[in-house]
This record gives C-alpha cells, sequence and structure tokens, in this order.
C-alpha cells in the first residue's frame, strides 16, 4: 500500500523540481514485517507481493530488478549494471559486483582524435559508448546463491507489465519526451519511446516482453546468448559499436567482500570497487567523527562546512588512486585508515574554505548520473538487501536494440577517456580508471546497510551520480545524529561537494540566504540551480519496536510498499 497521507503532506515539496525546507516531521510508510522501497510504486509492489508469498529478499530482489526495468526505462535496466549489498538474517553480509566492463577491443584512447583530444558525444550517445551489461547475470548470481521461489513466479510479472503496459507518470513524460530527440538521432527505426507522451498514457513494450520471455525460458543464456544476443549484437554493430558475442560470453557477474567500517556506536557496510562508494563514505565519516555534531546545527553554516572539507578531500583522493581493484592495486587500507585521515584533515580550518588547488591527492605511505536507481528492500526473515542499478545517464546511450526492446547503457563515460579531464558529472579520474579491456568502470554507487548492536538499523542507497556518496552521507547522519525518522530524513534539502569543481551544490530553495552569505563569505563558491536535485534515497529503518518504516524520496515518484 502506498502512504498517500504522506504523499498529500509533501506534495508541496516539488514545485518546477524546487525542494523546499520543512520543518514538519513527517512519517513514512509504517510495516510490520516487510518492505520495498523503488522508484516506482509498481516495481514496489511486485516486489512486495513476491515477500508475502513467502519470497525472501532476494527474490523480491530479481522481481523488483526486472519491474524496473520495464516501468523506470530512465534507469531501472537490463542493457546496464550495477552492485548489491546484502545482509541475511544471521548477520553474514555480503556483496556482488555487476557493473558493466569494458568490451574486450577496448583500449585507452578509443575515444581520443588524432591530436589526443576527447571527441565530443562518443562516450555518451550511441554504441561506441555502450559497456558489456551486467544486471541480467547479476539477477541470476543472486537467484541462485540466495533465492528460494521458482524463477519463473519472479519474471513473470514483469513480463505482463511489458506486454499490458503502465501508466505514465507526469514526471516521466516530461523525462521521455525531453529525450525524443536523442532517441531519434541515434536509432535507425522509430523506438516505443519516440511520440509526444502526457500523463496516463498507456507504455506497452512488446519487444522487451519477449526479451524476458527468453530469459525466463532460457536463463542467463536466454540474455547472453541466442536469439537476443543476436539481437543486441548486430544493432550495436550496425550502429558502428564494437561489442561481439565473446564479449556477452564472457562476461561473469563477481562477488566481493564490502567494505566495513565503525562509526561511533554504528556498524556500516558498503559497496567496494569498483564502486567508490564505500571507501569514501568511510573516509568522510572518519573525517568527521572527532567532531561533536550534538554541537553543530542540522545544515548550518558549520556543518555544510565541515562536511563540504571532508567531501573534497576524499574525492579528491578518489580521483588520483581509485578504479578496478582487479586492475589496479588500490590501498584500500591506508585509505581509510584513520591516522591517514586525521592527517588529511589538519589542514581544515573553521575560518576558511581549502581550495581545492590547495587540496591534492593524499601521501600513501607503502558531476555521474542523476539518472541511477536504488532500491532497499528487508524481508520478514530479517534479511536485506540494498541495490543501486544504473544505465549511467537518462536513458543510457539511447541505443534501443531493434526487436528486443530495452536500452543500452552509456557506462564506457565513467572511465577516464583522459587523465585528468572531467567526465559528463565533472568528475576526474587518472591512469588508475582509465579504459583497458574488460575492465570495470568506476562508479561512485553506494549501497549500504547500517547496524547497531549487531542489528539491523538500517538499508538504505540513492542514484544521483557523483552526488550518491554525499546523498547517503547526509542521511546516514540524519537518523544517527539528529535522530530524524526516515522519510523525515530523505525529504529534507541535500548539498554536495566533490573537489572538483570547486564548489557547494545546493538544492534551489532549500538554504536560508544568511547561511549561503556566510558560507561566502568564508571563501566558498555556491551553485544553485533551479532544478538541481541531489539524490533520490530510498530507505528503510528498523524501529525500536521492530517495525520498519519506508523513507521514498519525494524528489521522484519514489514509492514503499510493505506489510
Amino acid at each position: 500500500m502506498k502512504n498517500t497521507a504522506f504523499l498529500i503532506s509533501f506534495s508541496f515539496l516539488l514545485l518546477n523540481c524546487n525542494i523546499a525546507p520543512t520543518k514538519e516531521k513527517t512519517i513514512g510508510l509504517i510495516t510490520e514485517k516487510a518492505m520495498v522501497v523503488s522508484a516506482r510504486e509498481e516495481a514496489s509492489k511486485i516486489g512486495s507481493d513476491i515477500l508475502e508469498k513467502g519470497g525472501n529478499a532476494y527474490d523480491a530482489m530479481v522481481a523488483t530488478h526486472f519491474a524496473l526495468a520495464v516501468v523506470y526505462p530512465v534507469a531501472g535496466n537490463i542493457g546496464g549494471g550495477g552492485f548489491m549489498v546484502y545482509r541475511n538474517s544471521d548477520g553474514t553480509k555480503g556483496a556482488l559486483d555487476f557493473r558493466e566492463k569494458a568490451p574486450i577491443t577496448a583500449h585507452k584512447d578509443m575515444y581520443l582524435d588524432s591530436l589526443g583530444n576527447i571527441i565530443k558525444d562518443k562516450s555518451t550517445l550511441g554504441a561506441h559508448a555502450v559497456g558489456i551489461p551486467g544486471s541480467v547475470a547479476g539477477a541470476f548470481e543472486v537467484y541462485k546463491k540466495l533465492g528460494s521461489l521458482p524463477f519463473k513466479e519472479l519474471i513473470q510479472p514483469s513480463i505482463d507489465l511489458a506486454r499490458n503496459g503502465f501508466k505514465v507518470t507526469k514526471k516521466q513524460a516530461n523525462s521521455l519526451n525531453s529525450k525524443a530527440v536523442y532517441f531519434e538521432k541515434v536509432n535507425t527505426y522509430k523506438t516505443v519511446f519516440e511520440k509526444e507522451w502526457k500523463e496516463g498514457d498507456l507504455l506497452k513494450q512488446e519487444e522487451l516482453a519477449q526479451t524476458l520471455e527468453r530469459i525466463r525460458d532460457y536463463g542467463k543464456e536466454g540474455f547472453y546468448k541466442g536469439k537476443t544476443a543476436d539481437l543486441f549484437v548486430n544493432y550495436v554493430r550496425e550502429l558502428g559499436g564494437i561489442i561481439t558475442h565473446k564479449d556477452l560470453e564472457k562476461y561473469q557477474a563477481v562477488w566481493r567482500k564490502p567494505i566495513d567500517f565503525s562509526y561511533k556506536d554504528y556498524h556500516i557496510t558498503s559497496m567496494t570497487l569498483p564502486a567508490s562508494g564505500g571507501i569514501c563514505l568511510a573516509q568522510i565519516l572518519k573525517s568527521i567523527e572527532p567532531f561533536d555534531l550534538s554541537e553543530i546545527e542540522h545544515n548550518s553554516v558549520k556543518y555544510i562546512q565541515l562536511l563540504a572539507e571532508a567531501e573534497r578531500r576524499s574525492y579528491a583522493d578518489r580521483a588520483h588512486y581509485l578504479g578496478d581493484i582487479d586492475f589496479v592495486d588500490v590501498p584500500i587500507d591506508s585509505l581509510t585508515d584513520t591516522n591517514y585521515i586525521n592527517q588529511r584533515m589538519k589542514t581544515f580550518s573553521w575560518d576558511r574554505a581549502t581550495p581545492s588547488t590547495e587540496v591534492s591527492h593524499g601521501k600513501i605511505l607503502g558531476f555521474e548520473s542523476d539518472e541511477t536507481t536504488h532500491y532497499s528492500i528487508v524481508d520478514q526473515f530479517g534479511n536485506a538487501v540494498s541495490v543501486t542499478t544504473t544505465l549511467n545517464t537518462g536513458y543510457g546511450s539511447k541505443v534501443v536494440v531493434k526487436g528486443a526492446g530495452f536500452i543500452l547503457n552509456n557506462e564506457m563515460d565513467d572511465f577516464s577517456s583522459k587523465p585528468g579531464e572531467p567526465n559528463v558529472y565533472g568528475l576526474v579520474g587518472s591512469k588508475a580508471n582509465a579504459i583497458a579491456s574488460e575492465k570495470r568502470m568506476l562508479s561512485s554507487m553506494t549501497p549500504s546497510i547500517v547496524e547497531k548492536n549487531g542489528n539491523l538499523k538500517m538499508v538504505l542507497g540513492s542514484p544521483g551520480g557523483s552526488t550518491i556518496i554525499t546523498s547517503v552521507l547526509q542521511n546516514i547522519l540524519n537518523v544517527i545524529e539528529y535522530d530524524m525518522g526516515m522519510q523525515e530524513s530523505v525529504s529534507q534539502p541535500r548539498f554536495h561537494h566533490q573537489w572538483l569543481p570547486d564548489m557547494i551544490r545546493m538544492e534551489s530553495n532549500s538554504f536560508d540566504e544568511h547561511t549561503k552569505t556566510e558560507l561566502t563569505t568564508l571563501g566558498y563558491e555556491i551553485l544553485e540551480k533551479k532544478s538541481l536535485i541531489i539524490g533520490k534515497v530510498d530507505a528503510i529503518l528498523v524501529l525500536p519496536n521492530g517495525k520498519l518504516e519506508g523513507g521514498a524520496d519525494p524528489r521522484g515518484d519514489d514509492t514503499a510498499v510493505g506489510f
């Protein structure tokens, strides 16, 4: 069930995408046993229905994942990838990397011209931008290891939804209409997404339904081999891309050891590389841990300043050191060492901003897409799943596979096409994130689970490209340090700093003029755009009485469903 009362009370928050500050304490959906929070009500309901049938969180993850590929094509996908962090009811934890990979024939200079300059749009638009998708492989890895119900039961609701259609929301109609010109530019046929959409229109995707049926009937090979693979490879090659059947057949999702660290009395588990989120989150929280936040007002000048300076230093390290750990030796233990972090913060001063020109990466001894999507699940057995998945930018490469109906990612832009040059989100990188054959590109995704005293406390994550890390950070602090409920937390205005460009991004109409003026006086540049949204956090909080509170971000059509 949708928490209608909450949505009504917060309808005023979203007018022309402006987030207004609120002092009203709000409560999200409360359930007794289980919950799914995702970007669309249809997907959350499909996941919750699976739980009600006796499925576990991993069954619900598979069902929700495929449902989002149908109802949320801007970011939900089978043509992209992502990361999962999980916690079993017995406290055991793990992480799955189903991030996209570079094609076998990819190389470090593939987006540069003869003079060594980046070729505009080549890494973001069209077939050359596509990495090898991991979403389907990831779903089957989860199901094989942790699922319980028959797979056909998990995917059939999404097949029906694709074939019968679903109603387009106002936000979705605006999103599809804004990208129509790119679908037309990239593809050699008129895709199902190209029309003048309005709220309430029915979006049917028969070719996608058939693709999902092949996955239902033939498993993982129904995507990476056979008819779907033929349609995929043939169309990409038609458009000039380099992906081959061998690329698809070789792809494997990888189980990884997650990043585990403590913040005060809490234990946090997050994703490891090639997702940078866990390392950066650990660095930032450890940077601010010595400061008494009980004496610092939420979203005050001092609060924003402290977080911005910690973020600045972490993102500088991110740019220099981080990449795919299967290709690059990354000093994770050193980067998250308390002594190292304390040393990094010695240059912090309350009296002035530390210009990013004065902050390089640390000395070690020895703007990413707003259109990612995240979902959080807690089941009736006590298992928890945190999943972030993406096509990169909205609708990825804009390539819609002819005859198969799914959208392909443009994740190749998350590599450093040229060390020191920013990607589409303004993030810079080094040789650590250079393109290489079959390498995974660096990500900011930060699916996370928080525990206290060995018990599950919070499940959360966010889309938002480079702002993912800081969105997750602020929501953890909202709950831990400022005693907010989950819905109250995700509804708060947010800000972001990422080293370069050297500015604090703020959601519009969210912070008072005095705060902004004081920050400017201290030397901070403020970026506040009318349409700027930082993250769309979907989270679950375990209340003291054992019940669950959902936090569904009002910035989108996000919805909590449970029982």
